[in-house]
């Protein structure tokens, strides 16, 4: 089951996200769903349509399916998809 110790260790696409801090002041606040991830980015579907977040340089809170919100510094998820999933947690998470 998905908790806030172990998000990392699950699949993130079809999770709610807000972008809560980011490089580019245009992308924060950005919400919407993660549609798809690759090593360096979050793919997420906003109202105004697809937007392509840089992982490295961003915080993000993402709305777990139990509904609990839990903060996730982006360098953490700075690997392929594949690759998190097997790594130890890492102590970035509030």
């Amino acid at each position: 089951m998905i908790c806030s110790q172990n998000v990392l260790r699950h699949e993130l696409i079809g999770l709610d996200i807000l972008v809560s801090g980011a490089a580019n002041p245009k992308q924060r606040g950005l919400s919407g769903r993660i549609i798809d991830e690759t090593k360096n980015l979050l793919v997420i579907e906003t109202p105004k349509g697809v937007r392509r977040i840089p992982k490295m340089h961003s915080t993000f809170q993402v709305r777990l399916p139990g509904r609990e919100l839990v903060e996730i510094d982006g360098s953490v998820m700075v690997l392929a998809p594949e690759k998190r999933i097997n790594l130890h947690e890492k102590k970035r998470i509030q």
